[in-house]
């Protein structure tokens, strides 16, 4: 993909196509509320000060008077500029440059810090940036998409908005792993055209070259969402390096939904065609096709049952074997509608035909995990049959307050990748899920620590050198005790607090006091889990500086959940009010920096 590709999204087609044929000064102010910036490019950087509170103006780009790309919105500084964003302008070299904002009479202080630059340098490693999570290097990111598998590469696309850490100017950002933990951000994939923002999708490798793109074609197919939302397909010919719009877009249009998007397709070998799955409004409705270009519907699934209190989005369905029989699920993402306040994903589990999604009588509405921070979540395409994995991840955010996390050049991130599993939870069928194995090679230093029962105690300096990354592991039999709790604390009276209260079948997190003060909801509420009472529970913890995933019984039950502490949580304490608690083979990992983040760290400190 060519690195200029970033100011291909910056335009709209027509606003100044006039004003610009002209030679214009620096900064020009045609209107009250137009704005030019023009100059000659001679560096490899456009960089632009950003304000996360600023009110957002229309920007667009023309290279020698000719628009190139889409209107974005942009939050140029007017008071302070809190990061710069960078747009890569060297393909450029020698020509002029126009840089047109509208609804902008505010932003004069902004205007006047833009500049040219050899270098874009920020720091990478702040205070909140996770250690080994997918994050954006800047910009924000929201639901995964078009994972996929192919020649030895784990593709993760990603909602983006490579112009500012909030919400907007949706493409499709772009990460390969070859372990699911190591990950190198790429070009950004695709960005807005004609038909709008890109919105969620997914990827298929067409083996058969059903779609006429070529044998093996990365296809991704994806919600174009302008006046409408519409599906439509791009196709890579290069490992995904490049993707190229089908000219035909789009490929499923609807005259009267509004909420039609988020298409999650395979190919169904027995009828020999791809099954799309699409959230229409308060339902998934499927869809078949055999070259992925003109589609049939075959059925629709949803209605009275699992929860409606939001728009249901980003389907997944899939097949899990469970004592040999298989089994199909279906991932149901909808927000509002959490049980814990927010955004949330709901699954199902029965059995699929080809043509129709049919529930088991299950304890609906079921949840993937009950922490307030994985949504959007779906699951790899093509993973190869000897590998055998259903692989997951999810987006570690929640839309309560995901606008406004306290990190500075970046915003969210991405769970753990996961492997999902049918399991009996001694009351029904759960989707049970766990950390890929992969992430125990972050394992950089052991510490065990002592077998104890009691009713408290505090296992103090958990580390030394503490970062914020480690994981946690140890189980817990309960002694006449049917509530109990265990809490991670700092030195600055912070916790996060874990209490099985058994008596209630309940596992509640409370996060009031874990983190600095960012916005009411987040810390406003108890997070609760169902807990099915066991003589004994196995807990694994892991720790990444603003997250917690913690996976109870193999991943039963799993809460993730962001923090934001002042500085590391480096004891751990059990207590019980009766009873006692027998605390066995505790053990720490301190987990090492992806390769990912030292890269960066080398780059923009040892460089310099």
């Amino acid at each position: 993909m060519k690195n200029d590709n970033t100011l291909k999204t910056l335009t709209a087609a027509g606003l100044l196509a006039l004003a610009v044929a002209c030679e214009q000064p620096a900064q020009n102010k045609l209107a009250d509320n137009l704005y030019m910036y023009t100059i000659e490019v001679q560096q490899k950087y456009l960089l632009l000060p950003i304000e996360n509170e600023a009110t957002e103006v229309k920007m667009e780009l023309l290279v020698e008077g000719k628009n190139i790309g889409e209107l974005m919105n942009i939050r140029i500084a007017q008071n302070q500029i809190d990061y710069w964003i960078p747009i890569e302008i060297e393909a450029y070299k020698g020509k002029k440059l126009t840089l047109s904002f509208n609804e902008a009479q505010n932003a004069r202080m902004g205007f006047s810090k833009i500049k040219q630059s050899a270098n874009y340098n920020f720091v990478y490693q702040e205070k909140y940036r996770p250690l080994y999570h997918f994050s954006p290097q800047y910009g924000w990111t929201n639901d995964p998409n078009g994972m996929v598998y192919y020649k030895g590469e784990y593709h993760l696309f990603f909602q983006y908005n490579p112009y500012g850490c909030k919400w907007g100017n949706m493409h499709w950002g772009h990460a390969v792993s070859k372990d699911l933990v190591q990950w190198e951000q790429l070009p950004y994939a695709l960005a807005p055209d004609k038909l709008g923002a890109i919105y969620s999708g997914c990827v298929v490798i067409d083996k058969d070259n059903t779609a006429g793109f070529g044998k093996d074609a990365m296809v991704a197919i994806f919600t174009s969402a302008g006046e409408q939302q519409v599906q439509s397909l791009a196709y890579s010919l290069d490992n995904g390096r490049s993707f190229t719009k089908y000219e035909g877009n789009p490929v499923l249009t609807h005259p009267t939904i509004v909420d039609f998007r988020d298409p999650k397709v395979f190919w169904y070998a027995p009828t020999q065609q791809w099954i799309m799955s699409l959230a229409t409004s308060q339902s998934i409705t499927f869809y078949g096709s055999k070259n992925l270009k003109e589609w049939t519907q075959l059925s629709e699934f949803g209605e009275g049952i699992g929860n409606h209190d939001g728009v249901w989005e980003c389907p997944d369905l899939f097949p899990l074997t469970y004592e040999g029989q298989t089994k199909w699920v279906l991932f149901v993402s909808i927000n509002p509608g959490s049980p814990n306040g927010g955004s949330a994903t709901q699954y199902f589990i029965g059995n699929f035909d080809g043509k129709t999604f049919t529930p088991d009588p299950l304890p609906y509405p079921l949840w993937i995990d009950y922490g307030r921070d994985n949504y959007a979540g779906v699951t790899w395409n093509n993973v190869p049959a000897e590998d055998g994995r259903r692989l997951f991840i999810g987006w570690m955010s929640n839309w309560d307050y995901a606008n406004e996390v306290p990190t500075t050049n970046f915003r969210n991130a991405m769970t753990l990748a996961r492997t999902l599993n049918l399991a009996h939870n001694g009351e029904h069928l759960v989707v049970a899920s766990k950390p890929v194995k992969e992430i125990e090679r972050l394992r950089c230093e052991t510490i065990s620590l002592p077998n104890k029962t009691a009713t408290t105690t505090t296992f103090e300096q958990l580390l030394n050198n503490n970062d914020g990354a480690y994981e946690l592991t140890f189980s817990i039999i309960p002694n006449g005790s049917d509530n109990f709790s265990f809490s991670l604390l700092n030195d600055k009276g912070e916790e996060l607090t874990y209490i099985f209260d058994i008596a209630n079948k309940t596992l509640v997190t409370n996060r009031a006091k874990s983190s600095v003060a960012f916005n009411a909801n987040f810390a406003a509420m108890l997070i609760k889990a169902p807990l099915t009472a066991k003589k004994s529970y196995t807990i694994r913890l892991l720790v990444d500086k603003a997250s917690t995933e913690l996976f109870v019984n193999d991943g039963e039950v799993v809460q993730t959940n962001t923090i934001f502490p002042t500085e590391a949580y480096n004891a751990l304490r059990f207590k019980t009010d009766k009873g006692t608690l027998s605390i066995k083979n505790v053990t720490i990992y301190k987990l090492s920096a992806s390769e990912t983040a030292i890269s960066y760290l080398i780059e923009n400190y040892l460089k310099k």
